[in-house]
């Protein structure tokens, strides 16, 4: 006797097939802990048991990775990468509600629009300061550093490449009358004053150091640099996550300009910034600490 009936093709309701593991609460709370971890940049997983936890899930568990990686997704975050040197890196995509605009980050550290794009100008020449070679930026290993007065000093020396060209070029360096906010950002730069016109030299918030100054402690709370040191004006190194997000930007058109101006050579190992030509006056600020590597 057959186990259905010849007449009735119809053959038995076949059993369920086993259940795929699948996410559990517990596992959703864990990768979003996991993101929550990645958005405390300071926070370094060798100090903290469970962010070296979830980190270890997120290697060994494809389908924890995927469950993380999709919350940051979720959230407007671009995971940059996940490792044990770095964390989980994050960086905010523009329509992100965690996304920090250059343009609000100014109007907190100034009211003058002017200075508002100094302190852009300021991040820019500390980022190609700290990896001024592409082999800088493909090295996990290296670690750039940067002084405040030694990164005014390199600000000032791209302005005057940047009026030697446009004389060249022959183009207009002089302002509009009665339009300061369309003078050329390096005109701009190369007119204040290094550290403030107080009578012992103390860095005033509006000076060009001032400006630098606000840039890199900016960079320190965001766990992108870590102040090592007083010395000339305040002496920084950077960590891996500044390093993936500087990497993220390095083909931005505004870094490629700068580099272009050739005060930052990307080609050879010779030092990060070439020297004034003889007999040049660049009124730099005394002991600028500026940032040799051979």
């Amino acid at each position: 006797m057959t186990e259905y009936d010849m007449d009735d093709m119809t053959p038995p309701e076949a059993a369920p097939a086993p259940a795929a593991p699948g996410i559990t609460p517990a596992d959703a709370a864990d990768a979003a802990r996991l993101v929550a971890f990645g958005l405390q940049p300071k926070l370094l997983p060798a100090r903290d048991v469970e962010y070296a936890e979830l980190l270890r899930r997120h290697r060994d568990e494809p389908a924890f990775a995927r469950l993380a990686d999709a919350i940051a997704a979720g959230l407007g975050l671009i995971v940059l990468e996940v490792s044990t040197r770095a964390g989980m890196a994050v960086t905010a995509a523009e329509d992100s509600v965690f996304a920090v605009r250059m343009g609000d980050y100014a109007r907190r550290a100034a009211t003058d629009s002017a200075d508002r794009f100094l302190h852009g100008l300021a991040h820019l020449a500390v980022a190609a300061l700290a990896f001024p070679r592409p082999e800088d930026l493909a090295d996990d290993g290296y670690i750039g550093r940067v002084t405040v007065n030694g990164v005014d000093a390199f600000v000032r020396q791209a302005c005057r490449r940047l009026e030697e060209r446009a004389e060249e070029q022959g183009e207009n360096t002089d302002p509009a009358t009665g339009a300061p906010g369309l003078e050329s950002a390096w005109r701009v730069y190369a007119r204040r004053s290094a550290t403030g016109a107080t009578k012992d030299a103390r860095r005033l918030a509006g000076s060009t150091t001032g400006i630098v100054g606000k840039a890199l402690a900016f960079l320190v709370d965001s766990g992108f640099l870590q102040r090592t040191g007083d010395e000339s004006g305040g002496t920084y190194r950077t960590t891996a996550r500044y390093q993936l997000q500087v990497r993220d930007m390095a083909a931005t058109a505004a870094m490629a300009e700068l580099l272009e101006l050739g005060v930052v050579p990307v080609s050879d190992g010779s030092a990060t910034l070439l020297p004034p030509d003889e007999g040049d006056d660049l009124d730099l600020v005394a002991d600028a600490g500026l940032p040799f590597h051979s």
